[in-house]
């Protein structure tokens, strides 16, 4: 088994080519088999819950969803390393959609701490979306004409949607031109960190050039007291048919889901031909497939040697 996957900086771009090819297998073992995999959603979630049930399906598992008010992690009923000890008596891959980073990293510690081998999987926290990151890059790949040239043009939050996405990038090789107001910018430290990646305040110069535009919501789930403040702050931040057409450039647009029309882009480019949000939404499912069989030990080479030995038609 492998280690467990918090962050995209948990991987380095073989890992994540990996990742990348067992994900766009047709074909795969039933690797969980007679096992369980928890999934933990501190927060509510549709593509997350619905894709990662899937996936856990199509390798044989069985999966089990568990709500925030049966565990009780906001509360003071069950801490998050008991959570985990007990989730790993039962379950062999552990994936928690939690408010604050911190929480899984009191999970991660629990279950290296007692020698436990569960990986645990970030499927969102307040800091980092690595699921979702790779499901874009997934998706990117799919429609972009050579990925050395490609660039992405990310307007609005800098939030961990982005930072996911741009470690992701980065990874492989694409650079990302991140647009937003100077106040909700990352910290410079942050920014010099990321490989291939640059601010630009101005959504118009960002995106010339550019190959892919993707949003995201504007107020995050536990910042709504802040909506009227961050609607204000991003009103020129709205993808419309305007901006991308100001890349110059064939361009796709990208969101994560849920969309808010009219606020961080426009119905006429969400629901337009140049619109890839439902490949995106499909291909959550795909990555975290992927994810599951990587964390599990498993490669394409691994997978594709074992049953051509057993099978013509290949895995199963």
């Amino acid at each position: 088994m492998k280690q467990s996957l918090l962050d995209i900086s948990d991987l380095d771009s073989n890992d994540l080519e990996e990742i990348l090819s067992l994900s766009t297998l047709d074909h795969y073992p039933k690797v969980l088999a007679n096992k369980g995999v928890a999934l933990v959603f501190e927060k509510p979630s549709a593509r997350t819950r619905n894709s990662s049930e899937m996936a856990v399906v199509q390798l044989g598992g069985h999966p089990v969803t568990i709500r925030a008010d049966e565990v009780g992690l906001s509360s003071a009923r069950e801490t998050p390393h008991d959570l985990a000890m007990t989730l790993s008596c039962y379950h062999s891959i552990i994936g928690a959609r939690v408010f604050g980073h911190d929480v899984l990293l009191e999970m991660k510690a629990a279950l290296e701490g007692s020698g436990r081998r569960v990986p645990l999987v970030n499927l969102l926290s307040d800091y980092s979306h690595p699921c979702q990151a790779i499901c874009d890059v997934l998706t990117i790949r799919q429609f972009a004409k050579t990925t050395s040239e490609t660039r992405i043009a990310y307007v609005g939050d800098c939030n961990n949607v982005c930072r996911s996405l741009v470690q992701a990038c980065g990874l492989i090789g694409i650079n990302v031109n991140i647009s937003s107001p100077a106040t909700f910018k990352f910290p410079q430290a942050q920014l010099s960190s990321f490989t291939g990646a640059k601010w630009i305040e101005d959504p118009y110069q960002a995106v010339k050039g550019c190959h892919f535009i993707y949003s995201d919501v504007w107020t995050s789930m536990g910042q709504e007291s802040q909506s009227q403040e961050r609607e204000k702050a991003f009103e020129n931040y709205k993808v419309d048919n305007k901006l991308m057409d100001a890349t110059g450039e064939d361009t796709y647009f990208m969101h994560c889901l849920p969309a808010h029309r009219g606020l961080e882009v426009a119905a006429e480019v969400i629901d337009s031909e140049r619109s890839i949000v439902w490949f995106q939404a499909e291909n959550r499912m795909h990555a975290m497939r992927g994810i599951l069989l990587y964390l599990m030990g498993w490669s394409r080479s691994k997978i594709l040697s074992e049953y051509e030995r057993v099978s013509p038609d290949g895995p199963r």
